[in-house]
Parts: C-alpha cells; sequence; structure tokens
C-alpha cells in the first residue's frame, strides 16, 4: 500500500478492501468509453485488446473475463451508448397510446442513429465487416438485435396488439419500424459530404410514421 491510500486507510478507520461497486461500475464505463473511443479512431480490426488495456489501465485479461474478447467489447460499448439514449423509455411497461410510445422511441432513436459517433462507426462496420465477420456479429449482437427484441416484446403486448389492425403481422412490425425511422439514413452513409437539414430530417421522420401509423392502424384512429 503507498502512502496515500495508507492514509485514506487510516482516516477511515478500516484498512483498504474491495472496490465499491459504484467504483467498480465508473471505471467498466469509463473502459468502455476509451475503447469507444479508439475503435472509432483507429477502426475495429486495427484496434487491439492490448492497446485498450493500455489506455484504460486494466490488464487485458480483465477484459476477457468481463466481456469475453473483443467482439463481446464492442458489443457492450454499442449497448451502453443505446442505454443512454434510452434510459428513460419504457417501452415494455409505459402505459399510453401506442402512437405517442411509438413517437418518442422512433425520435429518440433516429437521433443516436444520425449522430455523428454512430454514423462514424457504421462506416466502419460497412468498410470492414466484409473481410470481419466477427464485427458484423458483434455490432448485431450490440444494437440492431436488442432493438428488434424490444419492439417485439412492445409490440406482443396485449394492450397494443388491440390497438392495431388484427390483421397485421407482428413479425414483420420491428423491422418496419426501423426501417421507418431510418429513411434514407444508410444511403446517406455512402456520401461523406452529404449534410442533412435537421429541421428537414424531422420533418421527413414524421411523414414516414404518419405512413407506418395508416399501416397498422384502424381508420380513423
Amino acid at each position: 500500500m503507498d502512502k496515500h491510500m495508507h492514509d485514506a486507510a487510516e482516516c477511515s478507520g478500516k484498512a483498504a478492501g474491495r472496490p465499491k461497486a459504484a467504483d467498480v461500475e465508473a471505471r467498466t464505463q469509463e473502459l468502455l468509453q476509451i475503447a469507444g473511443t479508439l475503435f472509432l479512431k483507429n477502426g475495429y480490426t486495427k484496434t487491439s485488446l492490448e492497446a485498450i488495456a493500455r489506455a484504460a489501465h486494466v490488464a487485458v485479461r480483465t477484459i476477457y473475463v468481463k466481456f469475453g474478447g473483443k467482439a463481446g467489447l464492442l458489443a457492450a460499448v454499442l449497448a451502453a451508448k443505446r442505454h443512454r439514449f434510452f434510459r428513460s423509455q419504457p417501452m415494455e411497461t409505459d402505459t399510453r397510446p401506442l402512437r405517442e410510445i411509438v413517437d418518442d422511441f422512433a425520435h429518440q432513436m433516429y437521433a443516436l442513429m444520425s449522430s455523428q459517433e454512430a454514423i462514424d462507426l457504421q462506416r466502419i462496420v460497412l468498410a470492414e465487416a466484409p473481410t470481419n465477420p466477427e464485427l458484423a456479429e458483434a455490432f448485431w449482437n450490440g444494437g440492431p438485435r436488442k432493438t428488434r427484441e424490444l419492439l417485439s416484446r412492445f409490440f406482443a403486448r396485449p394492450d397494443i396488439r388491440a390497438q392495431m389492425r388484427p390483421d397485421v403481422p407482428l413479425d414483420l412490425l420491428p423491422c418496419h419500424l426501423m426501417a421507418t425511422i431510418s429513411g434514407e439514413l444508410l444511403m446517406n452513409l455512402l456520401r461523406p459530404q452529404f449534410v442533412m437539414d435537421p429541421e428537414k430530417a424531422v420533418s421527413d421522420l414524421e411523414r414516414r410514421l404518419d405512413l407506418f401509423y395508416h399501416s397498422i392502424l384502424p381508420p380513423q384512429s
């Protein structure tokens, strides 16, 4: 124990022990932030676990124990970013009408998908995934898969199902809604110089959502 830690232990009247859960969580979030920054800066393939561990001041073994490797770490990075956007989005328990819930989800998801950080990451995935299947799988598991599972549970709720037309195929709704939200975002990823007018982007999203509701809700809903 160095002098600083010894003095701190004496002041508290107890020896230094296991780190508090809050400290462990803070260190984990710092690791995820550093990993995300390096992935964006260098690309997934060229970012080694050794470089991440060195920048985060942790052992490589710690990353393996917590995340199972680089793919698991990327999935955790994506999940953490997604959680920060949707921590106030209790779709499984929200009692508002379907349209209000979906409106909030759609605008938050579009903000996430169209953020510069998300765009840069998606460009990396598009460029590297053909030669690195691990990256494609990690990206899918860390973001799109979780989102579609959330939407599947939401649309399957009896109270939500009752607000839709009875002939709506529930299994297609998650992809239908995500396509509605993303619009031409994927095509715009291939145009590095393209700059979307934020007001027009929101207006176009709302028009696409109107079409989505028209396809699933009973007339006059």
